[in-house]
């Protein structure tokens, strides 16, 4: 049942056919040649593509936003209700599109990838679930179903991060991040609880229209249920300080990093925030602390980048970093430029993971760069598809990753709100970005092969049915999708050119009736801020275009990547030597990034070694084993006892029975003497 009366979607059908390729691959899977579970699972990524790019064919005659919901309420009570119910709109297709176009592509990688692999049928079934999960999150029309598919990518990363189980390093990852995002769940549910208390409803389109109708509403309630979601959305987006999980997440297969890092789990807290934008319009406290977190992060986890070693794990602190620049966007309430963002990053984030996976399937199954270097004369489509890849993400043009990033930096220059700080932050990231993905490029790729001889497996047979461990190029069926991704990491940005830059921002404008402000003017909020500290807009000025300005930031940027493209080539081509020497003269430096800070140590002594403690002896020894166990013990050895001595009292024996007789009738007797005596004593 839906609204458009003319048009049937059916919205329905493109989470629900993953979900059948996941029970097909799952419960017959085992039984079925690699070559059906393969189909199977492609033809369940594929028709959902297809028809989302049918609802983008029609996209134009739709009213929005367009509902499919159950003809009965999914819950219903006195108080509340929450319907079965999918809706689309200019952010749903854009995010729709992103997650079974870049996820078919992986699905297709991962036919050759996998190819060699123990649980091959297991593997598939559980990427189409995860589908499954993710496009039930962005296609749900409330927070209760979308939380449905935001706790089932948990669920379902945890299966693919675990999925060499026998592992204990990946089954220890898997757990972590099953683990960090209950805390972040935490948070998105306690928001749903205040949402309910103070709307009555989850529904998107109730809860946006009742804040709309209300402009007095600002801070308070809107702040807590905006800083709430925050809390979600910084464990499913690897945030600080709930980032911890996603470098271990690399302990799955190369095609779940692809999956989890591009167009999947990670982008689900920016779609969040930038899907209840219009709470955070109202409550810019939450905005200041998106935007400070986001900013840090970016930062924090390029530094760690630049000292890594494995190649999945450099990918995947830039993972962080770029996850850290949407939330800076959304705290400058540049909602259309983290989205764009999110769209090239799924580009050219899935091609670097891929490409990475071409190169560890290259050298049998190292990691290390420090084994690798020399493979562009060993795999060239690889290395040409990766180094697209690579210049998308260190922004420089014309490539997708520079215009997503430049129209990032230019709208938090222009936010009144620690503007020029964060932009400065940004820019020396993007610095940082450059050096360390060059760094990756040249130590892959460049000077004399370095790994000689075969090396131990990083947790999978990535042999692949080759008895030389020379290095090789990958199946087609690998790197088609790679030259797919490199073309898009090229072209992928060009919708959104700025006007400063001769375009016309054909994205943002798209975005703009789901992202447009639906409260006071910039004005007013500033006036509201010097009267009592809050504001009931983000303050966006509406000022003329400022064209020059924006072009010199561009340029800042693009000297930013081209500064780190000439200190990765004198250190790792030119001047091989240097970073050693480097290292040494600040050792104590290095030392603190290449541990990472020690985060993980903190939090083990602060957290979890406490929490290992209180349960194993404070519940575990003193309460479940002590208290329940024990009390259970101490009530059945009473009742054995007591058991005991009754026996003895059957005897069988006459005389026996005779004498206890007497016994109980001499007890009775005094018992009633002497409690009538004590009666007659009172009265």
């Amino acid at each position: 049942m839906n609204g458009n009366s003319s048009i049937d979607l059916h919205l329905w059908l493109i989470p629900l056919i993953p979900f059948v390729g996941f029970l097909l691959n799952g419960l017959i899977g085992r039984k079925l040649p690699r070559a059906a579970v393969s189909a199977i699972a492609l033809i369940a990524t594929a028709i959902p593509f297809a028809l989302a790019a049918n609802a983008w064919l029609q996209f134009k005659s739709l009213s929005l936003p367009y509902v499919e919901r159950l003809a009965t309420p999914w819950i219903a009570t006195s108080v509340f209700h929450a319907d079965f119910a999918l809706s689309l709109d200019q952010l749903t297709i854009i995010m729709v599109l992103i997650v079974t176009g870049v996820g078919f592509l992986i699905h297709l990688y991962s036919v050759g990838y996998m190819a060699h692999e123990e649980g091959f049928y297991r593997f598939f079934a559980y990427l189409n679930l995860f589908m499954f999960f993710m496009l039930t999150l962005v296609l749900s029309e409330n927070f209760l179903l979308l939380f449905v598919g935001w706790e089932g990518v948990g669920l379902a990363s945890y299966l693919l991060i675990g999925f060499y189980y026998q592992k204990d390093s990946a089954a220890n990852a898997g757990k972590k991040a099953f683990i960090v995002n209950r805390i972040g769940d935490f948070g998105f549910l306690l928001a749903m609880f205040l949402l309910i208390q103070h709307f009555g409803t989850l529904s998107f389109n109730e809860v946006f229209s009742q804040i709309a109708q209300h402009p007095e509403w600002h801070g308070g309630f809107l702040t807590a249920i905006a800083l709430l979601l925050v809390v979600g959305a910084t464990g499913k987006s690897a945030q600080i300080p709930l980032y911890v999980w996603l470098p271990d997440a690399m302990e799955g297969p190369t095609p779940v990093s692809a999956l989890i890092h591009a167009a999947t789990m990670v982008t689900a807290g920016i779609y969040l925030v930038v899907r209840s934008h219009v709470l955070f319009d109202r409550a810019p406290i939450a905005l200041g602390v998106v935007a400070v977190i986001g900013a840090a992060t970016a930062f924090f986890a390029a530094t760690i980048g630049i000292v890594q070693t494995d190649i999945k794990r450099v990918l995947a602190y830039s993972t962080i970093s770029q996850l850290g620049y949407m939330f800076m966007a959304c705290g400058a309430a540049a909602y259309s430029a983290a989205i764009f963002h999110l769209l090239t990053h799924a580009f050219f984030k899935a091609l670097l993971f891929l490409a990475a996976g071409s190169v560890i399937h290259a050298v049998s199954g190292e990691q290390d760069m420090r084994q690798m270097g020399g493979l562009r004369k060993f795999t060239p489509v690889t290395f040409w598809t990766m180094t697209a890849g690579v210049l998308a993400i260190a922004g420089l043009p014309p490539f997708a990753g520079f215009f997503s990033k430049d129209e990032i930096l230019a709208e938090v220059y222009r936010s009144p709100y620690l503007g020029h700080a964060l932009w400065f932050v940004g820019v020396f990231t993007a610095f940082l970005t450059s050096f360390y993905m060059f760094r990756l490029w040249y130590m892959t790729f460049f000077g004399a092969y370095r790994g000689g001889k075969a090396h131990a497996s990083h947790g999978s047979s990535h042999d692949h049915g080759h008895s030389s461990h020379a290095p090789h190029e990958s199946p087609w069926v690998m790197l088609t999708p790679l030259v797919l991704l490199a073309v898009l990491s090229l072209v992928g940005g060009w919708v959104g050119v700025p006007a400063a830059l001769g375009g016309h921002d054909e994205f943002g404008r798209f975005l703009e009736p789901v992202v447009k402000e639906q409260s006071l003017s910039y004005e007013q909020a500033n006036v509201d801020l010097a009267r009592n500290g809050t504001a009931q807009t983000p303050a966006v000025p509406e000022a003329a275009p400022d064209y020059p300005t924006e072009r010199l930031l561009s340029g800042l940027s693009v000297f930013a990547g081209l500064l780190g493209l000439f200190f990765a080539d004198l250190f790792y081509r030119r001047k091989p030597e240097l970073p050693a020497k480097l290292g040494e003269k600040i050792r104590t430096i290095r030392g603190l990034v290449e541990h990472k800070y020690w985060v993980d140590e903190v939090y083990g002594a602060l957290i979890v070694k406490p929490v290992l403690f209180i349960s194993k002896y404070a519940l575990w020894i003193l309460f479940d084993r002590g208290l329940i166990d024990g009390g259970g013990a101490g009530i059945s050895g009473l009742n054995i006892g007591l058991g005991s001595l009754v026996r003895r009292i059957q005897s069988g024996n006459i005389r026996s029975y005779a004498g206890w007789l007497a016994f109980g009738a001499a007890a009775l007797l005094l018992i009633t003497y002497f409690g009538l005596g004590t009666h007659f004593l009172i009265h």
